[in-house]
């Protein structure tokens, strides 16, 4: 765990982010581009850009912005970049490097809700086939059951990896009897739409409780309830967070919807949960280079610019006009001092009595003040001399310190 003193960041409530690899054998991009204008044909979203490699990103990267309205008037601005591959053997070369990487940051006007459409399906089609939705932590998927592994250390490992993966939300649900077909179907189908593309579902069998809650204790100091699910906390894990409101006593695995699951999944993803890694900087680049805009949000863009132009403007103005003056008077100063041949004694107070060359510097001198940094205090150059060291003064009676 963490011991930094500060806190990490957390996710915007009004952000939903996910990250995942697509393994298809189609080029991701060409499925993004078909996805993003079959939904334009049809209206479900209101416009897509690919922008230009001249809007701040990295030119070896690909990035795609759609923008869309929820409940009819919400809008929401979403980004999906696929990056490009890492040099192998680079500190930030993946573990696998099967597929396309992809990152996907949606934000709306408000706080986000979970059943609102999930912005994957905007930008991915949901295809069961489709090889996109495969999770960061390799061998691991969204939308599936994710069997645990039957070796400890294996489950060490992977719960560990699981901690690090802070884009997804990882929850172990154990069964507590071997359940039907319709109770090995995954969850996913029953969560809220926004939930099914960063939800990962670990799938423990009713022999594995005592290795899987062996594990849990050494890396979380936590246990899954037996027949039940627990959210597993990321690394660092968020400050409010308590294993008591996030697991469940009792999972049905009879293929109805899992109430009381569903209720801790939406608590946790709107709780304040830690950016991941490299999630600050996707979040940056959706506010800051977004260029999906409207005719109404490039003409405020351009108002605010002019009006931040303008106020450099005038402080510059300010500024040239204040050093101008300072000149001015300088020269001013200048001129007194040649036409009246005179000279400044130093120390000898200016006043408004003296020559003009003392006045028109008297008025240099404050006019100036604002423009100098202040003085440092003056410091004695003779030390005071000690009580001992006093030497008397001497009297003009004519007679010397010895006769008196």
């Amino acid at each position: 765990m963490s011991n930094s003193s500060t806190a990490p960041p957390t996710i915007p409530h009004t952000v939903w982010l996910a990250r995942g690899r697509h393994v298809g054998s189609e080029d991701a991009a060409n499925v993004v581009r078909r996805q993003l204008q079959r939904l334009k044909d049809r209206e479900v979203i209101d416009d897509h850009l690919e922008p230009d490699e001249d809007q701040g990103h990295d030119p070896r990267e690909l990035v795609f912005e759609a923008r869309w309205r929820v409940e009819g008037t919400v809008t929401v601005r979403a980004r999906l970049t696929l990056p490009a591959p890492p040099e192998p053997g680079s500190p930030s070369a993946p573990v696998s490097t099967d597929g396309q990487e992809w990152i996907l940051v949606a934000e709306a006007e408000r706080p986000w809700n979970p059943h609102w459409p999930s912005p994957a399906t905007v930008f991915w089609p949901e295809d069961a086939d489709s090889g996109w939705d495969h999770a960061p932590v390799p061998g691991l998927r969204f939308r599936e059951v994710n069997p645990l592994p039957s070796d400890e250390k294996d489950l060490r490992r992977l719960f560990r990896s699981c901690a690090q993966d802070g884009w997804s939300v990882h929850v172990v649900v154990h069964e507590a009897m071997t359940p039907d077909a319709r109770g090995r179907l995954p969850l996913a189908p029953q969560l809220p739409a926004s939930l099914r593309h960063c939800v990962v579902e670990h799938r423990a069998t009713p022999d594995q409780l005592r290795s899987v809650n062996w594990a849990l204790l050494r890396e979380f100091d936590f246990q899954v309830p037996r027949g039940g699910a627990v959210v597993l906390p990321t690394n660092p894990a968020a400050p409010g967070y308590d294993v008591r409101d996030f697991s469940v006593r009792s999972v049905f695995l009879d293929g109805s919807e899992p109430t009381e699951l569903v209720d801790v999944l939406c608590r946790y993803a709107a709780s304040a949960r830690p950016l991941p890694e490299g999630g600050a900087e996707a979040v940056t680049a959706l506010r800051e280079q977004w260029s999906l805009m409207t005719l109404e949000e490039e003409l405020a863009r351009e108002r605010r610019l002019v009006a931040m132009y303008a106020e450099a403007l005038e402080a510059m103005t300010k500024s040239r006009d204040l050093y101008r003056e300072a000149a001015d008077r300088a020269n001013e100063a200048l001129a007194a001092l040649r036409e009246s041949g005179g000279a400044v004694v130093p120390g000898e107070p200016l006043s408004s009595s003296g020559s003009p060359f003392q006045r028109t510097f008297g008025r240099l001198r404050d006019a100036t003040k604002a423009l100098r940094p202040a003085p440092p205090a003056e410091r004695d150059p003779v030390p005071p001399a000690a009580d001992g060291d006093r030497v008397e003064p001497s009297r003009d009676d004519g007679g010397s310190a010895e006769e008196r």
